[in-house]
């Protein structure tokens, strides 16, 4: 079994194609897919698409680059969709220097609350770190022992950073750029991480593997992922995804 850890089913792309990618997904052995929320409405329908459907789970966040529209009310609403059992971590949280669609001041305003929610209901979170590697590890370090578990999605550092988020017992998500040549320092993380310490994603529809060039990412390609990764280890599939597997499992407190 392998899991799609991170996922945007709700995105418009996959609108009118959900069940076809969904069977897909369960046709190369994807049984189950988080799909991610990014703002109270974008968490609300993940929410609705994962009541529906038993292999998906969904999370509910507020991702930086809406953090200017931040107001109450939203916290207000990602805390009530947390609360439902369908909901599994916090996220996507984090700050995004790369793309600055909001100002670093309310990019960190919103994480900081984020990360308050989470620690106070008992949700993991997912993390999404865009050139802000300093500020994300700086503000998860104040919160590490406080947080039931951290996710940081598409891990996009170096082996240093890595080595620094394995140590405070955080799991680095491993994307699709892995199965690219040129992505040396995703690579060098996907094979020296501890095989307990490592998810496998997709980003669908976005980071398409570099077998299925061409075409827009979806849950099924996250098989492409654990083979370059397998490959990385020098470890069997099957046993890249038991484990993989298992990590999803733990960290987001989902039943076997």
């Amino acid at each position: 079994m392998l899991i799609d850890s991170h996922a945007h089913l709700d995105a418009p792309y996959f609108q009118d194609k959900l069940a076809a990618v969904l069977y897909r997904a369960n046709q190369s052995g994807v049984e189950r897919v988080i799909t991610i929320g990014v703002t109270p409405g974008s968490s609300q329908r993940c929410l609705d698409i994962a009541r529906k459907r038993h292999s998906v789970f969904a999370t509910a966040g507020y991702h930086p680059h809406w953090a200017s529209k931040f107001i109450p009310e939203h916290l207000q609403e990602i805390e009530r969709l947390a609360r439902d059992p369908k909901v599994v971590a916090i996220g996507e949280i984090g700050l995004d220097y790369h793309h600055f669609h909001s100002p670093k001041e309310d990019q960190r305003r919103v994480f900081v609350s984020m990360l308050d929610l989470a620690s106070s209901i008992g949700l993991p979170v997912v993390i999404h770190d865009r050139k802000a590697n300093k500020d994300v590890s700086d503000l998860l370090s104040n919160f590490r022992h406080k947080l039931t578990g951290v996710v940081i999605h598409c891990f996009s550092g170096d082996w240093s950073l890595a080595r620094t988020f394995l140590d405070w017992g955080f799991y680095v998500s491993i994307p699709g750029p892995v199965t690219y040549p040129h992505s040396s320092d995703l690579r060098e993380v996907a094979e020296k991480a501890p095989l307990d310490r490592i998810l496998l994603e997709t980003d669908a529809p976005h980071l398409t593997p570099a077998p299925k060039k061409g075409h827009r990412n979806e849950p099924a390609f996250v098989r492409y992922t654990a083979i370059e990764v397998a490959g990385l280890r020098k470890i069997s599939f099957e046993e890249l995804a038991r484990a993989t597997t298992q990590n999803t499992l733990k960290v987001f407190g989902m039943q076997t």
